[in-house]
């Protein structure tokens, strides 16, 4: 998802890609423990084994791959570790480093071994002649911690601005200097700062302290999706009239001015467990980033209104040999494809687990039985429709499936689907041994299952609750219907598949009663 990122960007000619590293869930979610509380480094680490993510992470060299990718495509990766706060990670890891006062997530800036910690995981990534970080410019965090440590926190900043230019990198920061105001000096020389809100830090002070500044305001550009506060999709018509990087929160610089180095938006993942899923990240960002592109490349343009930028902006897609939206040409109408397996010649067959066709129907025997189809996945809108006898109900046995999703018999018995970490059903169980019209229609608001031409049940958006909270969250339930494989190379369901119809629309409930009865 990164690589294609990378090239994403570089196609829309954005040229600063900053990979936040470490951050956790917000404790009130988790029954106020911060023992139970999700945290996440995501890159490897030698000196502390047990700050590494357990769900996820990257080994160094795969980081290494996606900078030197990313420098070949005229994309610069900023890679960051915050500290102090957001630093459960570290906690978890190094359980005397956390703040007793201020939480689990904040480190004790007054213990000596905060800083040896931080400065061991740091060095790890920046010394020697042919670092993990390979660029010049190192982002270190410092944002959101508690304003009667301003002194000591100021102090920690200065610290490590200093530690990691000792091994000749630059330093980024988030901008604090303003809310964590004091006597303790703070390094600018060669220091970039993402002047996200300006109670936080001043653009016009932090001008004249000598910090370059990015412009990030978060009231205009920062996504943080299915949470219900900020913008779960950026308000772009409004940044399209209004916003270029010139401008942070209620402070506009002169156009030219040197102190702004250029823009960024930002997407926060905030709320752990809530259904997100990278697709659903990249439905929000894609059209941001076009958006963005342009104004951070060209500010105002007088002769191009928002109404004339979409109809332009319709006709670009994500760059050469990149399809992360899943979107699918049709050569009739809606139709993308349509399999009704009269001609063994519309598909792939892996001969070795061929069970062949009983009448115009194709069987699959379970087990490693699968028949490659001609695309990965359906992205938003799309519907599925296929007909299908199972032989028997397994749980876990799979339908379709893709290199990022399933559908499958959930280990309840009930038809659903996968999709990274995610698992939802329908509440419906296939009948055995007869034959069921199955139709699946997906949006980015959710999934909705119909039987036989009849709705069954709607996964939409804040239908339903992450339960075990202590205050209850929206969920997601999206999917990118899988479109690699009928079947899978290990666990495919058993029985037969008929009548195979995708369209690149999510079709009406009165469209979809209509091809019931076809």
């Amino acid at each position: 998802f990164l690589r294609d990122y990378v090239k994403l960007m570089s196609y829309y000619k954005m040229s600063n890609f900053q990979i936040h590293l470490t951050d956790n869930g917000f404790n009130k979610y988790f029954n106020t423990k911060w023992n139970e509380t999700s945290p996440a480094f995501r890159l490897e680490n030698a000196s502390y084994p047990k700050l590494t993510a357990k769900d996820g992470s990257y080994k160094k060299k795969e980081f290494i791959d996606l900078q030197k990718l990313a420098n070949n495509y005229a994309v610069t990766i900023i890679p960051e570790i915050d500290v102090p706060a957001h630093c459960l990670a570290f906690v978890h890891a190094v359980p005397e480093v956390g703040s007793k006062e201020y939480g689990m997530d904040h480190l004790d800036l007054h213990n000596p071994l905060t800083y040896e910690v931080v400065e061991n995981v740091l060095k790890e990534y920046i010394q020697g002649p042919d670092p993990v970080f390979i660029n010049k410019e190192v982002h270190i965090g410092t944002d959101e911690y508690n304003k009667k440590e301003a002194e000591p926190f100021r102090a920690f900043t200065d610290h490590f601005i200093k530690y990691v230019q000792r091994f000749g990198k630059d330093v980024r920061i988030w901008g604090a200097l303003t809310h964590a105001q004091g006597k303790t000096p703070v390094t600018s020389e060669n220091v970039t700062m993402n002047a996200w809100y300006n109670g936080y830090a001043d653009p016009i002070e932090m001008k004249k302290l000598g910090y370059k500044l990015v412009s990030t305001p978060d009231g205009y550009l920062y996504i943080v999706p299915a949470a219900g506060y900020y913008y779960d999709y950026l308000n772009l018509k409004m940044l399209f009239d209004r916003w270029e990087p010139i401008n942070v929160g209620k402070v506009a610089f002169a156009p030219g001015d040197t102190t702004i180095r250029g823009g960024m938006f930002a997407v926060w993942n905030d709320i752990v467990g809530n259904g997100i899923t990278m697709k659903d990240v990249n439905d929000r960002v894609f059209p941001a980033l076009q958006v963005l592109a342009q104004k951070m490349w060209t500010g105002k343009e007088e002769n191009l209104n928002y109404d004339i930028f979409q109809e332009l902006t319709a006709k670009v897609g994500e760059g050469p040999g990149i399809n992360i939206r899943g979107k699918l040409p049709a050569d009739n109408g809606n139709l993308v494809l349509s399999y009704d397996f009269e001609k063994s010649d519309n598909f792939t067959v892996n001969a070795k687990y061929s069970k062949g066709y009983i009448g115009n129907a194709l069987w699959l025997k379970g087990g490693a039985s699968y028949y490659k189809l001609p695309f990965v996945e359906a992205g938003f809108d799309y519907t599925a429709s296929f007909r299908i006898n199972p032989d028997e109900i397994n749980p876990g046995a799979v339908i379709f499936s893709s290199q990022n999703a399933v559908v499958k018999i959930m280990d309840n018995g009930k038809l659903g689907f996968s999709q990274e970490q995610y698992n939802n059903d329908f509440d419906y169980t296939l009948p055995v041994k007869e034959w069921t019209l199955i139709t699946i229609t997906g949006t980015n608001k959710g999934t909705s299952l119909y039987v036989n031409g009849t709705l069954h049940k709607k996964l939409y958006d804040g239908q339903i609750f992450w339960e075990g909270v202590e205050k209850p969250t929206r969920k997601m339930q999206t999917l990118f219907f899988p479109l690699q494989y009928i079947g899978d190379k290990n666990n495919a369901f058993k029985g037969g598949i008929d009548d195979i119809s995708i369209y690149n629309i999510a079709l009406s409930d009165e469209k979809i009663q209509q091809l019931s009865k076809q």
